[in-house]
């Protein structure tokens, strides 16, 4: 059995990466790697269908057994993988999605070299702005260091494969498929099957 694709999934908060991670879920059948946090939930979100709602000192207790594959602190909260969940999937032959911040995604594509990179953005700073805000969760403050941490993060937006941006849904979420069809297509991806294939014709052509 093949294993399995990471396909990590980052963007600016408010730009709706979670809600299109779902999608992708919900109509391509990807498995979603659930991230731990410290952060507290927002309303309707539900401990391990959302994210797994950790403590503090939860979360460095994880730290110090090697629980995630990735952690970072972001906005004063913390934020990891777990590690049993991915692995295990991926063995599966699996494709995972991961959704996480930046600093994350660097991390996992050092582990995972042929991990996927996909960005997903607003088509503006006044549209992510307005997201914000229209989430009616955050302080004014917060929406700020929100805009501004989104500054930092599109330094980091040329490190990865694909940039989406996020105006039509389902657009969006048929557009980040794609590309994973399409990458999983590339001949460096297919070396098992080109070595099958050309064996299978050898055979047939004695």
């Amino acid at each position: 059995m093949a294993r399995g694709r990471l396909i990590v999934i980052s963007g600016f908060s408010g730009a709706g990466k979670g809600t299109v991670v779902k999608r992708l879920v919900e109509k391509y059948n990807y498995s979603l790697s659930i991230s731990a946090t410290t952060r507290e939930p927002r309303e309707g979100e539900v401990d391990g269908r959302d994210y797994y709602f950790k403590t503090v000192d939860e979360f460095k207790s994880l730290i110090d057994y090697n629980g995630f594959i990735e952690w970072a602190q972001y906005v004063e909260n913390y934020y990891g993988t777990p590690r049993k969940f991915v692995e295990e999937e991926l063995a599966e032959g699996k494709d995972v999605i991961l959704e996480i911040e930046v600093q994350g995604a660097m991390n996992i594509k050092s582990q995972y070299p042929d991990a996927m990179l996909i960005f997903i953005t607003t088509k503006d700073i006044v549209t992510l702005k307005d997201r914000l805000v229209g989430r009616g969760s955050e302080s004014a403050d917060v929406v700020e260091k929100r805009i501004r941490r989104a500054a930092e993060e599109a330094e980091t937006m040329p490190s990865y494969e694909y940039i989406i941006i996020n105006d039509d849904l389902e657009a969006c979420v048929d557009a980040v498929n794609s590309v994973v069809v399409a990458d999983r297509c590339k001949k460096e991806n297919q070396t098992e099957f080109l070595i099958d294939i050309k064996k299978q014709l050898e055979d047939y052509t004695r």
